[in-house]
């Protein structure tokens, strides 16, 4: 008879203490919940916004050209909406006007370069990393409209916003 006693005292603890690791979960699992629920509420990238070159001259030897270019796009390779946006810059470049600084690793870099074709020169590699280091610049893709001496007037996250560039440029 003890040793009943002593095993229903045993299965007794053991399934308080498997209770109270139930409770400990639970509350664990609540508070990770709530957790991904602020995440998921909040913006994936950092606010960022580009006003801040306007009134910048862009910088390097690639935009000292005869034809300064009006319309400059800096797309990074391995940014999935710079992919989207590379198209449609290719298709409001126009030849002369028009410049695309694209940094990231090469097999990325090869897509983005091709997807922008010959509609615009491209500048890639270390030059490309320089400009975008000297502007400051944080957020791709970012396009830029210049006045005839090269200084910043528009900087934009979307390329919509720089439509009437596309027009007149």
């Amino acid at each position: 008879m003890p040793y009943l006693i002593a095993a229903v005292v045993l299965v007794g603890a053991l399934c308080l203490f498997d209770l109270l690791l139930t409770f400990a979960v639970l509350r664990r699992l609540r508070e990770h919940t709530a957790e991904l629920a602020r995440l998921a509420g909040e913006p994936r990238t950092l606010p960022y916004d580009p006003s801040f070159l306007i009134g910048r001259t862009l910088p390097g030897t690639a935009v000292d050209t005869e034809a300064r270019p009006r319309l400059v796009a800096f797309f990074d390779a391995g940014c999935d909406s710079c992919h989207e946006h590379a198209p449609v810059f290719a298709a409001a470049a126009r030849p002369g006007t028009s410049l695309a600084f694209v940094t990231g690793a090469d097999p990325l870099l090869r897509g983005l370069v091709d997807a922008i074709g010959g509609a615009a020169p491209v500048v890639s590699g270390a030059d490309a990393d320089a400009v975008v280091a000297e502007l400051g610049i944080q957020a791709f893709p970012l396009f830029l409209r210049l006045d005839a001496d090269g200084r910043i007037i528009q900087a934009e996250l979307a390329l919509e916003h720089l439509a009437e560039t596309a027009a007149t440029a």
